[in-house]
């Protein structure tokens, strides 16, 4: 089969490519290396059923081009990560919106079945729990850019539901519960890799807020064996959204407490208010915990690996990468 990657060179989609070559599928990798490096796939250059393609999802011809010789479509490009998003927000509009809206309508053109990932933002500061599906997502004011990657990924669900019940196109929406993993950097706010870079080094690890806030870590390759699995579902999965997380909760400073003793550093950990961290006036949840009931009725889904096993495999790559 077949299959384009858009952002594949990124964290996940590196991973994604990955796990569909050892299924013998042909792949192309989509992705203009803003936010995915080459790096993440260079490993993958020698097989002759990967092609990298460096290019932007907001060039139609070339994402017509692309669509027209694919089977199916796994859309994860995107501008992704708390921090980006505040200190770009129109570049992130244009290439959550836009871009999204130029892939669906190539695949519409083609008749290709695409497969969408959101995100666990679109909940905003919904923190009941665990979240489901059709819970209400509760958001600050427009103006706050901390909620403009939230609005434009529920764009992206909207159009791909739209696209799907108006004109038959099969799309299935994923919403990523925070995924983590080896090629995950902490240069866009992820709070992992983060804190495991500064635990090696001895340095502060730097909680924003108060840390009593708490997420659900979900291992990369859990979530791209989700992916995978809802694309080859025959049924059930088309014109639905699908939360892919972990329901092991920690809070923030428990888990820097954790890395700093699963590092053995000496490290100490220093709180700073979001204001700082980010923008004056930002908002937070404090707490995000998938509800996975539908996704497990669907495909049998449950993650495999703990948050201690995801905390060990980020500290090997980036011990890994610090003896380079």
């Amino acid at each position: 089969m077949e299959i384009l990657v858009t952002g594949g060179a990124g964290f996940i989609g590196s991973h994604l490519c990955e796990k569909l070559l050892n299924a013998h599928h042909d792949v192309t990798a989509l992705d203009n290396l803003s936010t995915g490096k080459y790096a993440n796939v260079a490993h993958l250059k020698g097989d002759k059923k990967f092609n990298l393609v460096v290019g932007s999802i907001l060039d139609k011809k070339l994402i017509d081009k692309l669509c027209e010789k694919t089977d199916v479509i796994f859309h994860l490009a995107a501008a992704v990560g708390v921090e980006l998003i505040v200190k770009e927000p129109l570049e992130s509009l244009t290439t959550n919106i836009k871009g999204s809206e130029i892939v669906l309508d190539m695949a519409r053109r083609y008749n290709k079945k695409v497969l969408i990932t959101s995100t666990s933002e679109i909940y905003g500061k919904n923190t009941s729990g665990p979240l489901k599906e059709e819970d209400d997502r509760i958001l600050g004011s427009p103006l706050k850019s901390r909620w403009s990657y939230s609005t434009a990924k529920a764009v992206d669900e909207m159009l791909a539901y739209v696209y799907w019940k108006e004109k038959g196109l099969p799309t299935i929406i994923v919403r990523l519960f925070n995924t983590v993993g080896p090629r995950q950097t902490g240069s866009y706010g992820m709070v992992i890799p983060r804190f495991v870079a500064q635990a090696l080094k001895n340095e502060p690890l730097t909680v924003y807020g108060d840390g009593a806030q708490s997420r659900c870590f979900l291992h990369v390759q859990d979530a791209v064996g989700a992916l995978v699995k809802l694309m080859e579902r025959p049924q059930g999965a088309v014109g639905g959204v699908f939360n892919v997380g972990s329901q092991e909760e920690v809070t923030i400073k428990d888990l820097a407490e954790k890395i700093i003793q699963l590092t053995h550093s000496s490290s100490q950990i220093v709180y700073i208010p979001y204001d700082k961290a980010y923008e004056e006036g930002f908002e937070d949840m404090q707490r995000r915990v998938p509800d996975i009931g539908k996704i497990q009725r669907l495909i049998g889904y449950e993650p495999t690996v703990s948050l201690e096993g995801i905390l060990k495999s980020v500290i090997t790559y980036f011990k890994g990468r610090n003896s380079e």
